[in-house]
């Protein structure tokens, strides 16, 4: 009698062990299957974002960005544009001194809430940039971008880019200061 209770409870006791073990895999599995669908809806948010830039599409971008947006480009400028007006803004100067610019996604990486991009600008400086008129010559820039997401939209983007490359691509030169005697 008691060999078959002992049977028994073992057997239960089994059943219960793998059906909560099979209960916390499916929970991991549910678990990731969300960060990946996020992941995916991230990158997709992305590529939208790169063709209304492209575009010159302001309204998509408007709506892509946050309101509490923020832009830093550490390199360059160590205040960050808030907002996405000045973002905007910044982008119609930038396409007036570069009307065909064209950014293409070299490599793209979701990580969560975060899209890292590899990129490079093509296009021909014919306005003004940061002061310097027209040159016509073609422009060809590589930079990374780490773009933070939050309920589908844009809320904080981080570019380091070739900004020396871009410069000397419209005829500046590098010297060395004069050294004071």
């Amino acid at each position: 009698m008691k060999k078959p209770l002992l049977v028994v409870s073992l057997v239960l006791l089994l059943c219960f062990a793998f059906g909560c073990q099979n209960k916390a895999e499916k929970a991991e599995l549910e678990k990731f299957r969300t960060r990946a669908k996020a992941e995916t809806q991230n990158k997709e948010l992305l590529l939208r974002y790169n063709e209304a830039w492209n575009k010159g599409d302001y309204e998509t971008l408007g709506e892509i960005y946050s309101s509490n947006y923020s832009y830093y480009i550490p390199s360059a400028n160590p205040k960050p544009l808030s907002g996405k007006e000045q973002q905007i803004a910044a982008i119609k100067l930038f396409k007036e001194s570069f009307p065909d610019i064209n950014v293409s996604i070299e490599e793209l990486v979701a990580l969560e809430d975060t899209v890292i991009s590899r990129l490079v600008m093509r296009g021909t400086h014919k306005g003004t940039y940061q002061g310097i008129s027209a040159t016509g010559n073609k422009i060809e820039v590589s930079f990374m971008d780490w773009i933070r997401i939050r309920d589908g939209k844009v809320i904080e983007e981080r570019e380091e880019y070739d900004g020396l490359g871009l410069m000397q691509q419209l005829g500046m030169e590098l010297k060395p200061k004069e050294v004071k005697k």
